[in-house]
């Protein structure tokens, strides 16, 4: 597994998982914000641009990342976030290891399966998939997520190292991620985030979460579309990691 790390090595570490599609740079500004403190890992996740291992599901990619914790970090790190896809893979690693970190945030994770979204993954990729390293569709693409222009670029290079088998194997794991009973069990402080303009299955899927995990906190946030809170407010999410973290240690 590869990974871009930022800050320290012997700080406290932060582990950041990235949105399906995308890649590290989901949360370059976020670890750029935190790395005077912090040591910050993004892993790329499988299957993606720069990744060294096709995505197979999304619990064999979450038993990678805690043998890396393991293998790294004594079993255990301070915090980890992630983002849809990289916020399911985060919801499986807390019900795979229920002391893998003493905080989590996950935002915008599908633990409600969408059946039709799931059946339709291979014939639709099969018709568009030729389109993607077209710029006039890949800028709709872009337009569509609503991720503020300046990453276009890397969205369009890494997009296109993305193949199609990948591409269907994350997207098809995405829409039917069933979420484990074994996640009431974490020991992790969490933290559940959803933007109040995402789709209503995301926004029930936080509720769902909320519900399944003891003590945990969601929060919706007004104005927000999926992904906007660490990709186009990385400040505001930043700010809230090093809030949380420092409330933690009163």
């Amino acid at each position: 597994m590869k990974v871009i790390e930022y800050g320290k090595k012997n700080s406290i570490v932060i582990i950041l998982l990235h949105g399906g599609g995308l890649s590290w740079w989901n949360y370059r500004e976020v670890a750029e914000l935190l790395q005077e403190k912090y040591h910050v890992v993004i892993p790329i996740l499988d299957g993606h641009s720069e990744s060294d291992k096709a995505f197979t599901s999304i619990e064999d990619n979450a038993l990678e990342i805690i043998d890396y914790i393991d293998k790294n970090f004594n079993g255990s790190v301070e915090l980890i976030g992630g983002l849809s896809l990289g916020g399911q893979i985060l919801v499986e690693i807390l019900s795979q290891r229920s002391d893998i970190c003493k905080t989590a945030i996950i935002e915008s994770a599908l633990v409600i399966p969408m059946k039709l979204t799931h059946h339709l993954v291979k014939p639709m990729m099969d018709i568009s998939f030729g389109l993607i390293k077209q710029k006039w569709f890949a800028k709709l693409q872009f337009k569509s997520l609503r991720i503020k222009s300046e990453l276009y670029d890397e969205y369009y290079r890494d997009t296109c190292n993305i193949t199609k088998e990948n591409m269907i194997s994350f997207l098809k794991a995405n829409s039917w991620y069933i979420v484990k009973e074994n996640l009431s069990n974490t020991q992790a402080k969490v933290f559940v985030f959803v933007g109040k303009k995402e789709q209503s299955n995301m926004i029930r899927s936080a509720h769902r979460l909320h519900e399944m995990i003891p003590d945990s906190i969601l929060e919706i946030k007004k104005k927000m579309y999926h992904g906007d809170f660490s990709i186009n407010y990385a400040k505001e999410y930043a700010d809230t990691i090093i809030r949380i973290l420092k409330n933690k240690d009163k």
